[in-house]
C-alpha cells in the first residue's frame, strides 16, 4: 500500500468534510503537521484521535500492531511543538509523550474498550506502545 497516497487522501477527504472521514466514521480524526526528526521537513499525518470524557486528547502510536512505531513517533520526539488541524480547526499545540505508568494505563483502558486496539496490543508485543497528550499551546 501506497502510505503516501493513501495519506493523501485521507487529508482531503478530511478538509472536504469538516474533520470527518468515511473510513474512520465513528472516530475523531486530526492532521499533525509535524517536522521530521532527521529531513526538519513539515509532514501531514492524519491520525485517529481519541478524547477521554475530561476532553484529554491522545494519540496511540499502535501502527495496527506493528513491531516498529510508525514515523511519525520519532518526529514528535524531537519536534514536539506542532500544528494541529481538528475539525475546521488549527491549533497550535505541544504534545508530551506519556510516562510509562501512565502509559500502561492509558493503553490497557483503551484496549478494555476496543477489540481491535487490543489486538494491535497483541501483535504489537513485545514492543510497548507509545501514548501522546496533545495540548493545546
Amino acid at each position: 500500500m501506497d502510505m503516501k497516497a493513501f495519506n493523501a487522501q485521507i487529508i482531503e477527504e478530511f478538509r472536504a468534510n469538516q474533520g470527518r472521514v468515511e473510513m474512520f466514521k465513528d472516530y475523531p480524526m486530526v492532521i499533525l503537521h509535524t517536522i521530521g526528526a532527521k529531513s526538519g521537513m513539515t509532514h501531514l499525518i492524519p491520525l485517529v484521535l481519541t478524547i477521554s470524557d475530561d476532553n484529554e486528547m491522545l494519540l496511540f502510536a499502535s501502527f495496527a500492531g506493528a513491531q516498529q512505531h510508525p514515523a511519525w513517533v520519532h518526529n514528535l520526539r524531537a519536534h514536539p511543538d506542532i500544528n494541529v488541524e481538528l475539525g475546521t480547526e488549527t491549533f497550535k499545540g505541544q504534545v508530551i509523550e506519556l510516562a510509562e505508568a501512565e502509559r500502561a494505563d492509558k493503553v490497557t483502558s483503551q484496549a478494555g474498550i476496543s477489540d481491535v486496539f487490543a489486538g494491535y496490543v497483541k501483535k504489537a508485543a513485545p514492543r510497548q506502545i507509545p501514548v501522546f497528550r496533545i495540548e493545546r499551546r
